[in-house]
This record gives C-alpha cells, sequence and structure tokens, in this order.
C-alpha cells in the first residue's frame, strides 16, 4: 500500500472532526478520509454489538478506498470494538481512550481530582473500568456522563451560550468545582466546548483531551511502517456523513473550519 493512501478516520458523528483537523494541522501531507455516522447518532446510549455492528461496516468501507490506516475518533467506539477490529483487520486501527493518565500525571505525585466527561457507553465499558483501576487508588476521580453535550453538537447549537452553559451546569453544577484539579473530554464532541469549559472552570483547573496524543501516536506508527505521506504531498480531509442532508454538510464543514 502506498503512503500516499488516505488515513480512514470515524465516528459517532461529528465530533470525531475535532481529531481529523488536528490530524490536517500535525501531519499536514497526509490525506484524510472522514466518515461520521450521524443518522445513528449517539453511539454512546447503544448496546456495544450495536456499536461494533456499525464500526466494522464503516471499516470495511474504509478498506475498500483503500486506507493505510484507520483512527476510531470515538471513546465509545474504541472501548467497543477496537480490540474486534484489530483482530480482522491487517492494517492498523488506532483508538482513544480519555486521557486521564495525563491528568493523574500531572499532580507529579500529588494526589488529584479528576472529572472524566464522556458518554454512558464509554463509562460502562469494562475498558474504561480498567483504566479508572490503574488511578483510583491514588487520585480521586469523577466519572460523569454526560450525553446532551453530544445533542448539542449534532444539532448544531455549539453557539448557542445560553444552551451550552445550562447544559454544562446541569451536569457539573454539583462539583466543588475550585477543588477540581482538571477535566478530561473522554468524548470527542467534546472537544469542541474547551472554551465553554475554560468559562465554567476556575483557572486552576486543567481542561485535557486525547486528541494531540492520539495524533501523535498515528505519526509513530505510521513512521515505523514506512507509510507518513512524503513530505509535499497534497494532504486534506474529505468529509462523508450518513446522513446525507445539506445541514449535516454544512454543519461538518463549520466544525473542520471553525476557530
Amino acid at each position: 500500500m502506498s503512503s500516499t493512501a488516505p488515513i480512514g478516520v470515524f465516528d459517532s458523528g461529528l465530533g470525531g472532526i475535532s481529531v481529523a483537523r488536528q490530524i490536517a494541522h500535525d501531519m499536514p501531507d497526509e490525506k484524510v478520509l472522514y466518515f461520521g455516522d450521524s443518522a445513528n447518532a449517539p453511539y454512546g446510549t447503544k448496546t456495544p454489538q450495536q456499536v461494533r455492528d456499525l464500526s466494522f461496516a464503516i471499516v470495511e468501507q474504509f478498506v475498500k478506498q483503500g486506507v493505510k490506516a484507520v483512527v476510531i475518533a470515538c471513546n465509545t467506539a474504541t472501548s467497543a470494538a477496537a480490540d474486534a477490529l484489530r483482530d480482522t483487520y491487517d492494517i492498523p486501527i488506532i483508538g482513544m481512550e480519555p486521557a486521564l493518565k495525563v491528568a493523574c500525571d500531572r499532580g507529579h505525585g500529588h494526589r488529584q481530582r479528576v472529572i472524566v466527561a464522556a458518554t454512558p457507553l464509554t463509562l460502562r465499558e469494562r475498558k474504561f473500568a480498567k483504566l479508572m483501576d490503574r488511578f483510583k487508588a491514588d487520585h480521586t476521580i469523577f466519572p460523569e456522563p454526560c450525553p446532551g453535550l453530544v445533542d448539542i453538537v449534532e444539532h448544531g447549537q455549539l453557539d448557542d451560550h445560553d444552551t451550552v452553559m445550562r447544559t454544562l451546569h446541569h451536569y457539573f453544577g454539583n462539583y466543588d468545582l475550585p477543588t477540581i484539579d482538571s477535566v478530561v473530554l473522554g468524548c470527542t464532541h467534546f472537544v469542541f466546548y474547551r472554551d465553554y469549559f475554560r468559562e465554567l472552570l476556575p483557572d486552576t483547573a486543567a481542561i485535557i483531551d486525547g486528541n494531540e496524543g492520539t495524533v501523535r501516536h498515528l505519526h509513530v506508527v505510521l513512521e515505523s511502517l514506512g507509510k507518513l505521506a512524503p513530505e509535499g504531498a497534497e494532504g486534506g480531509v474529505t468529509i462523508a456523513n450518513s446522513d446525507t442532508s445539506p445541514r449535516t454538510a454544512e454543519l461538518a464543514s463549520y466544525l473542520l473550519h471553525r476557530n
């Protein structure tokens, strides 16, 4: 497979565009084929088997398009499907998980109080339980399911300040926020809320997502296989979606180019 072959990136909807943007920024020579499954969103309230079935259908299409790697730009789909996909396909399958280690390591040995914002399925899955088990003895971790934040992105309400802040207060209003050291954005949709979280949280709290780390890992994997696109190659992001409405296409383009 040629090093100029595209990278497939998929998500339950539009959130994974935040990962496609990160790839375009950090690896500008790479071609990215992005697929959002907005017709079946959200994944976070589905059963693991439903998410696996949807993920396999998407990756099968990517393989037919000749991708050299797949990034599962969705913590929920990673939890439910990554291992099974790796067992089936012989191309790199890069998954995502909440960046809890990054949050805990910030304390340099001091106990951290960390909120993990994610979808209900991500927080219910065994993969997250194992991740949390690694850190909960030395740190205080609060899993917070936030399905409404996915809906706001999918419905194009991200610029509705009142709706966003009301929803954030609904999920986070019961926490003693000045005592929180960091919030982990454990869903790619939530990366689009970074400025809102900054408004909600004290300046001392960090806002952490896994996008940069995921793209760094992708770079390392492709480099080790000799599959990085040559410098100066024509990169870019091509977006497709299972919801073929003009509104979804406009929203996807807006999110790709949003400051």
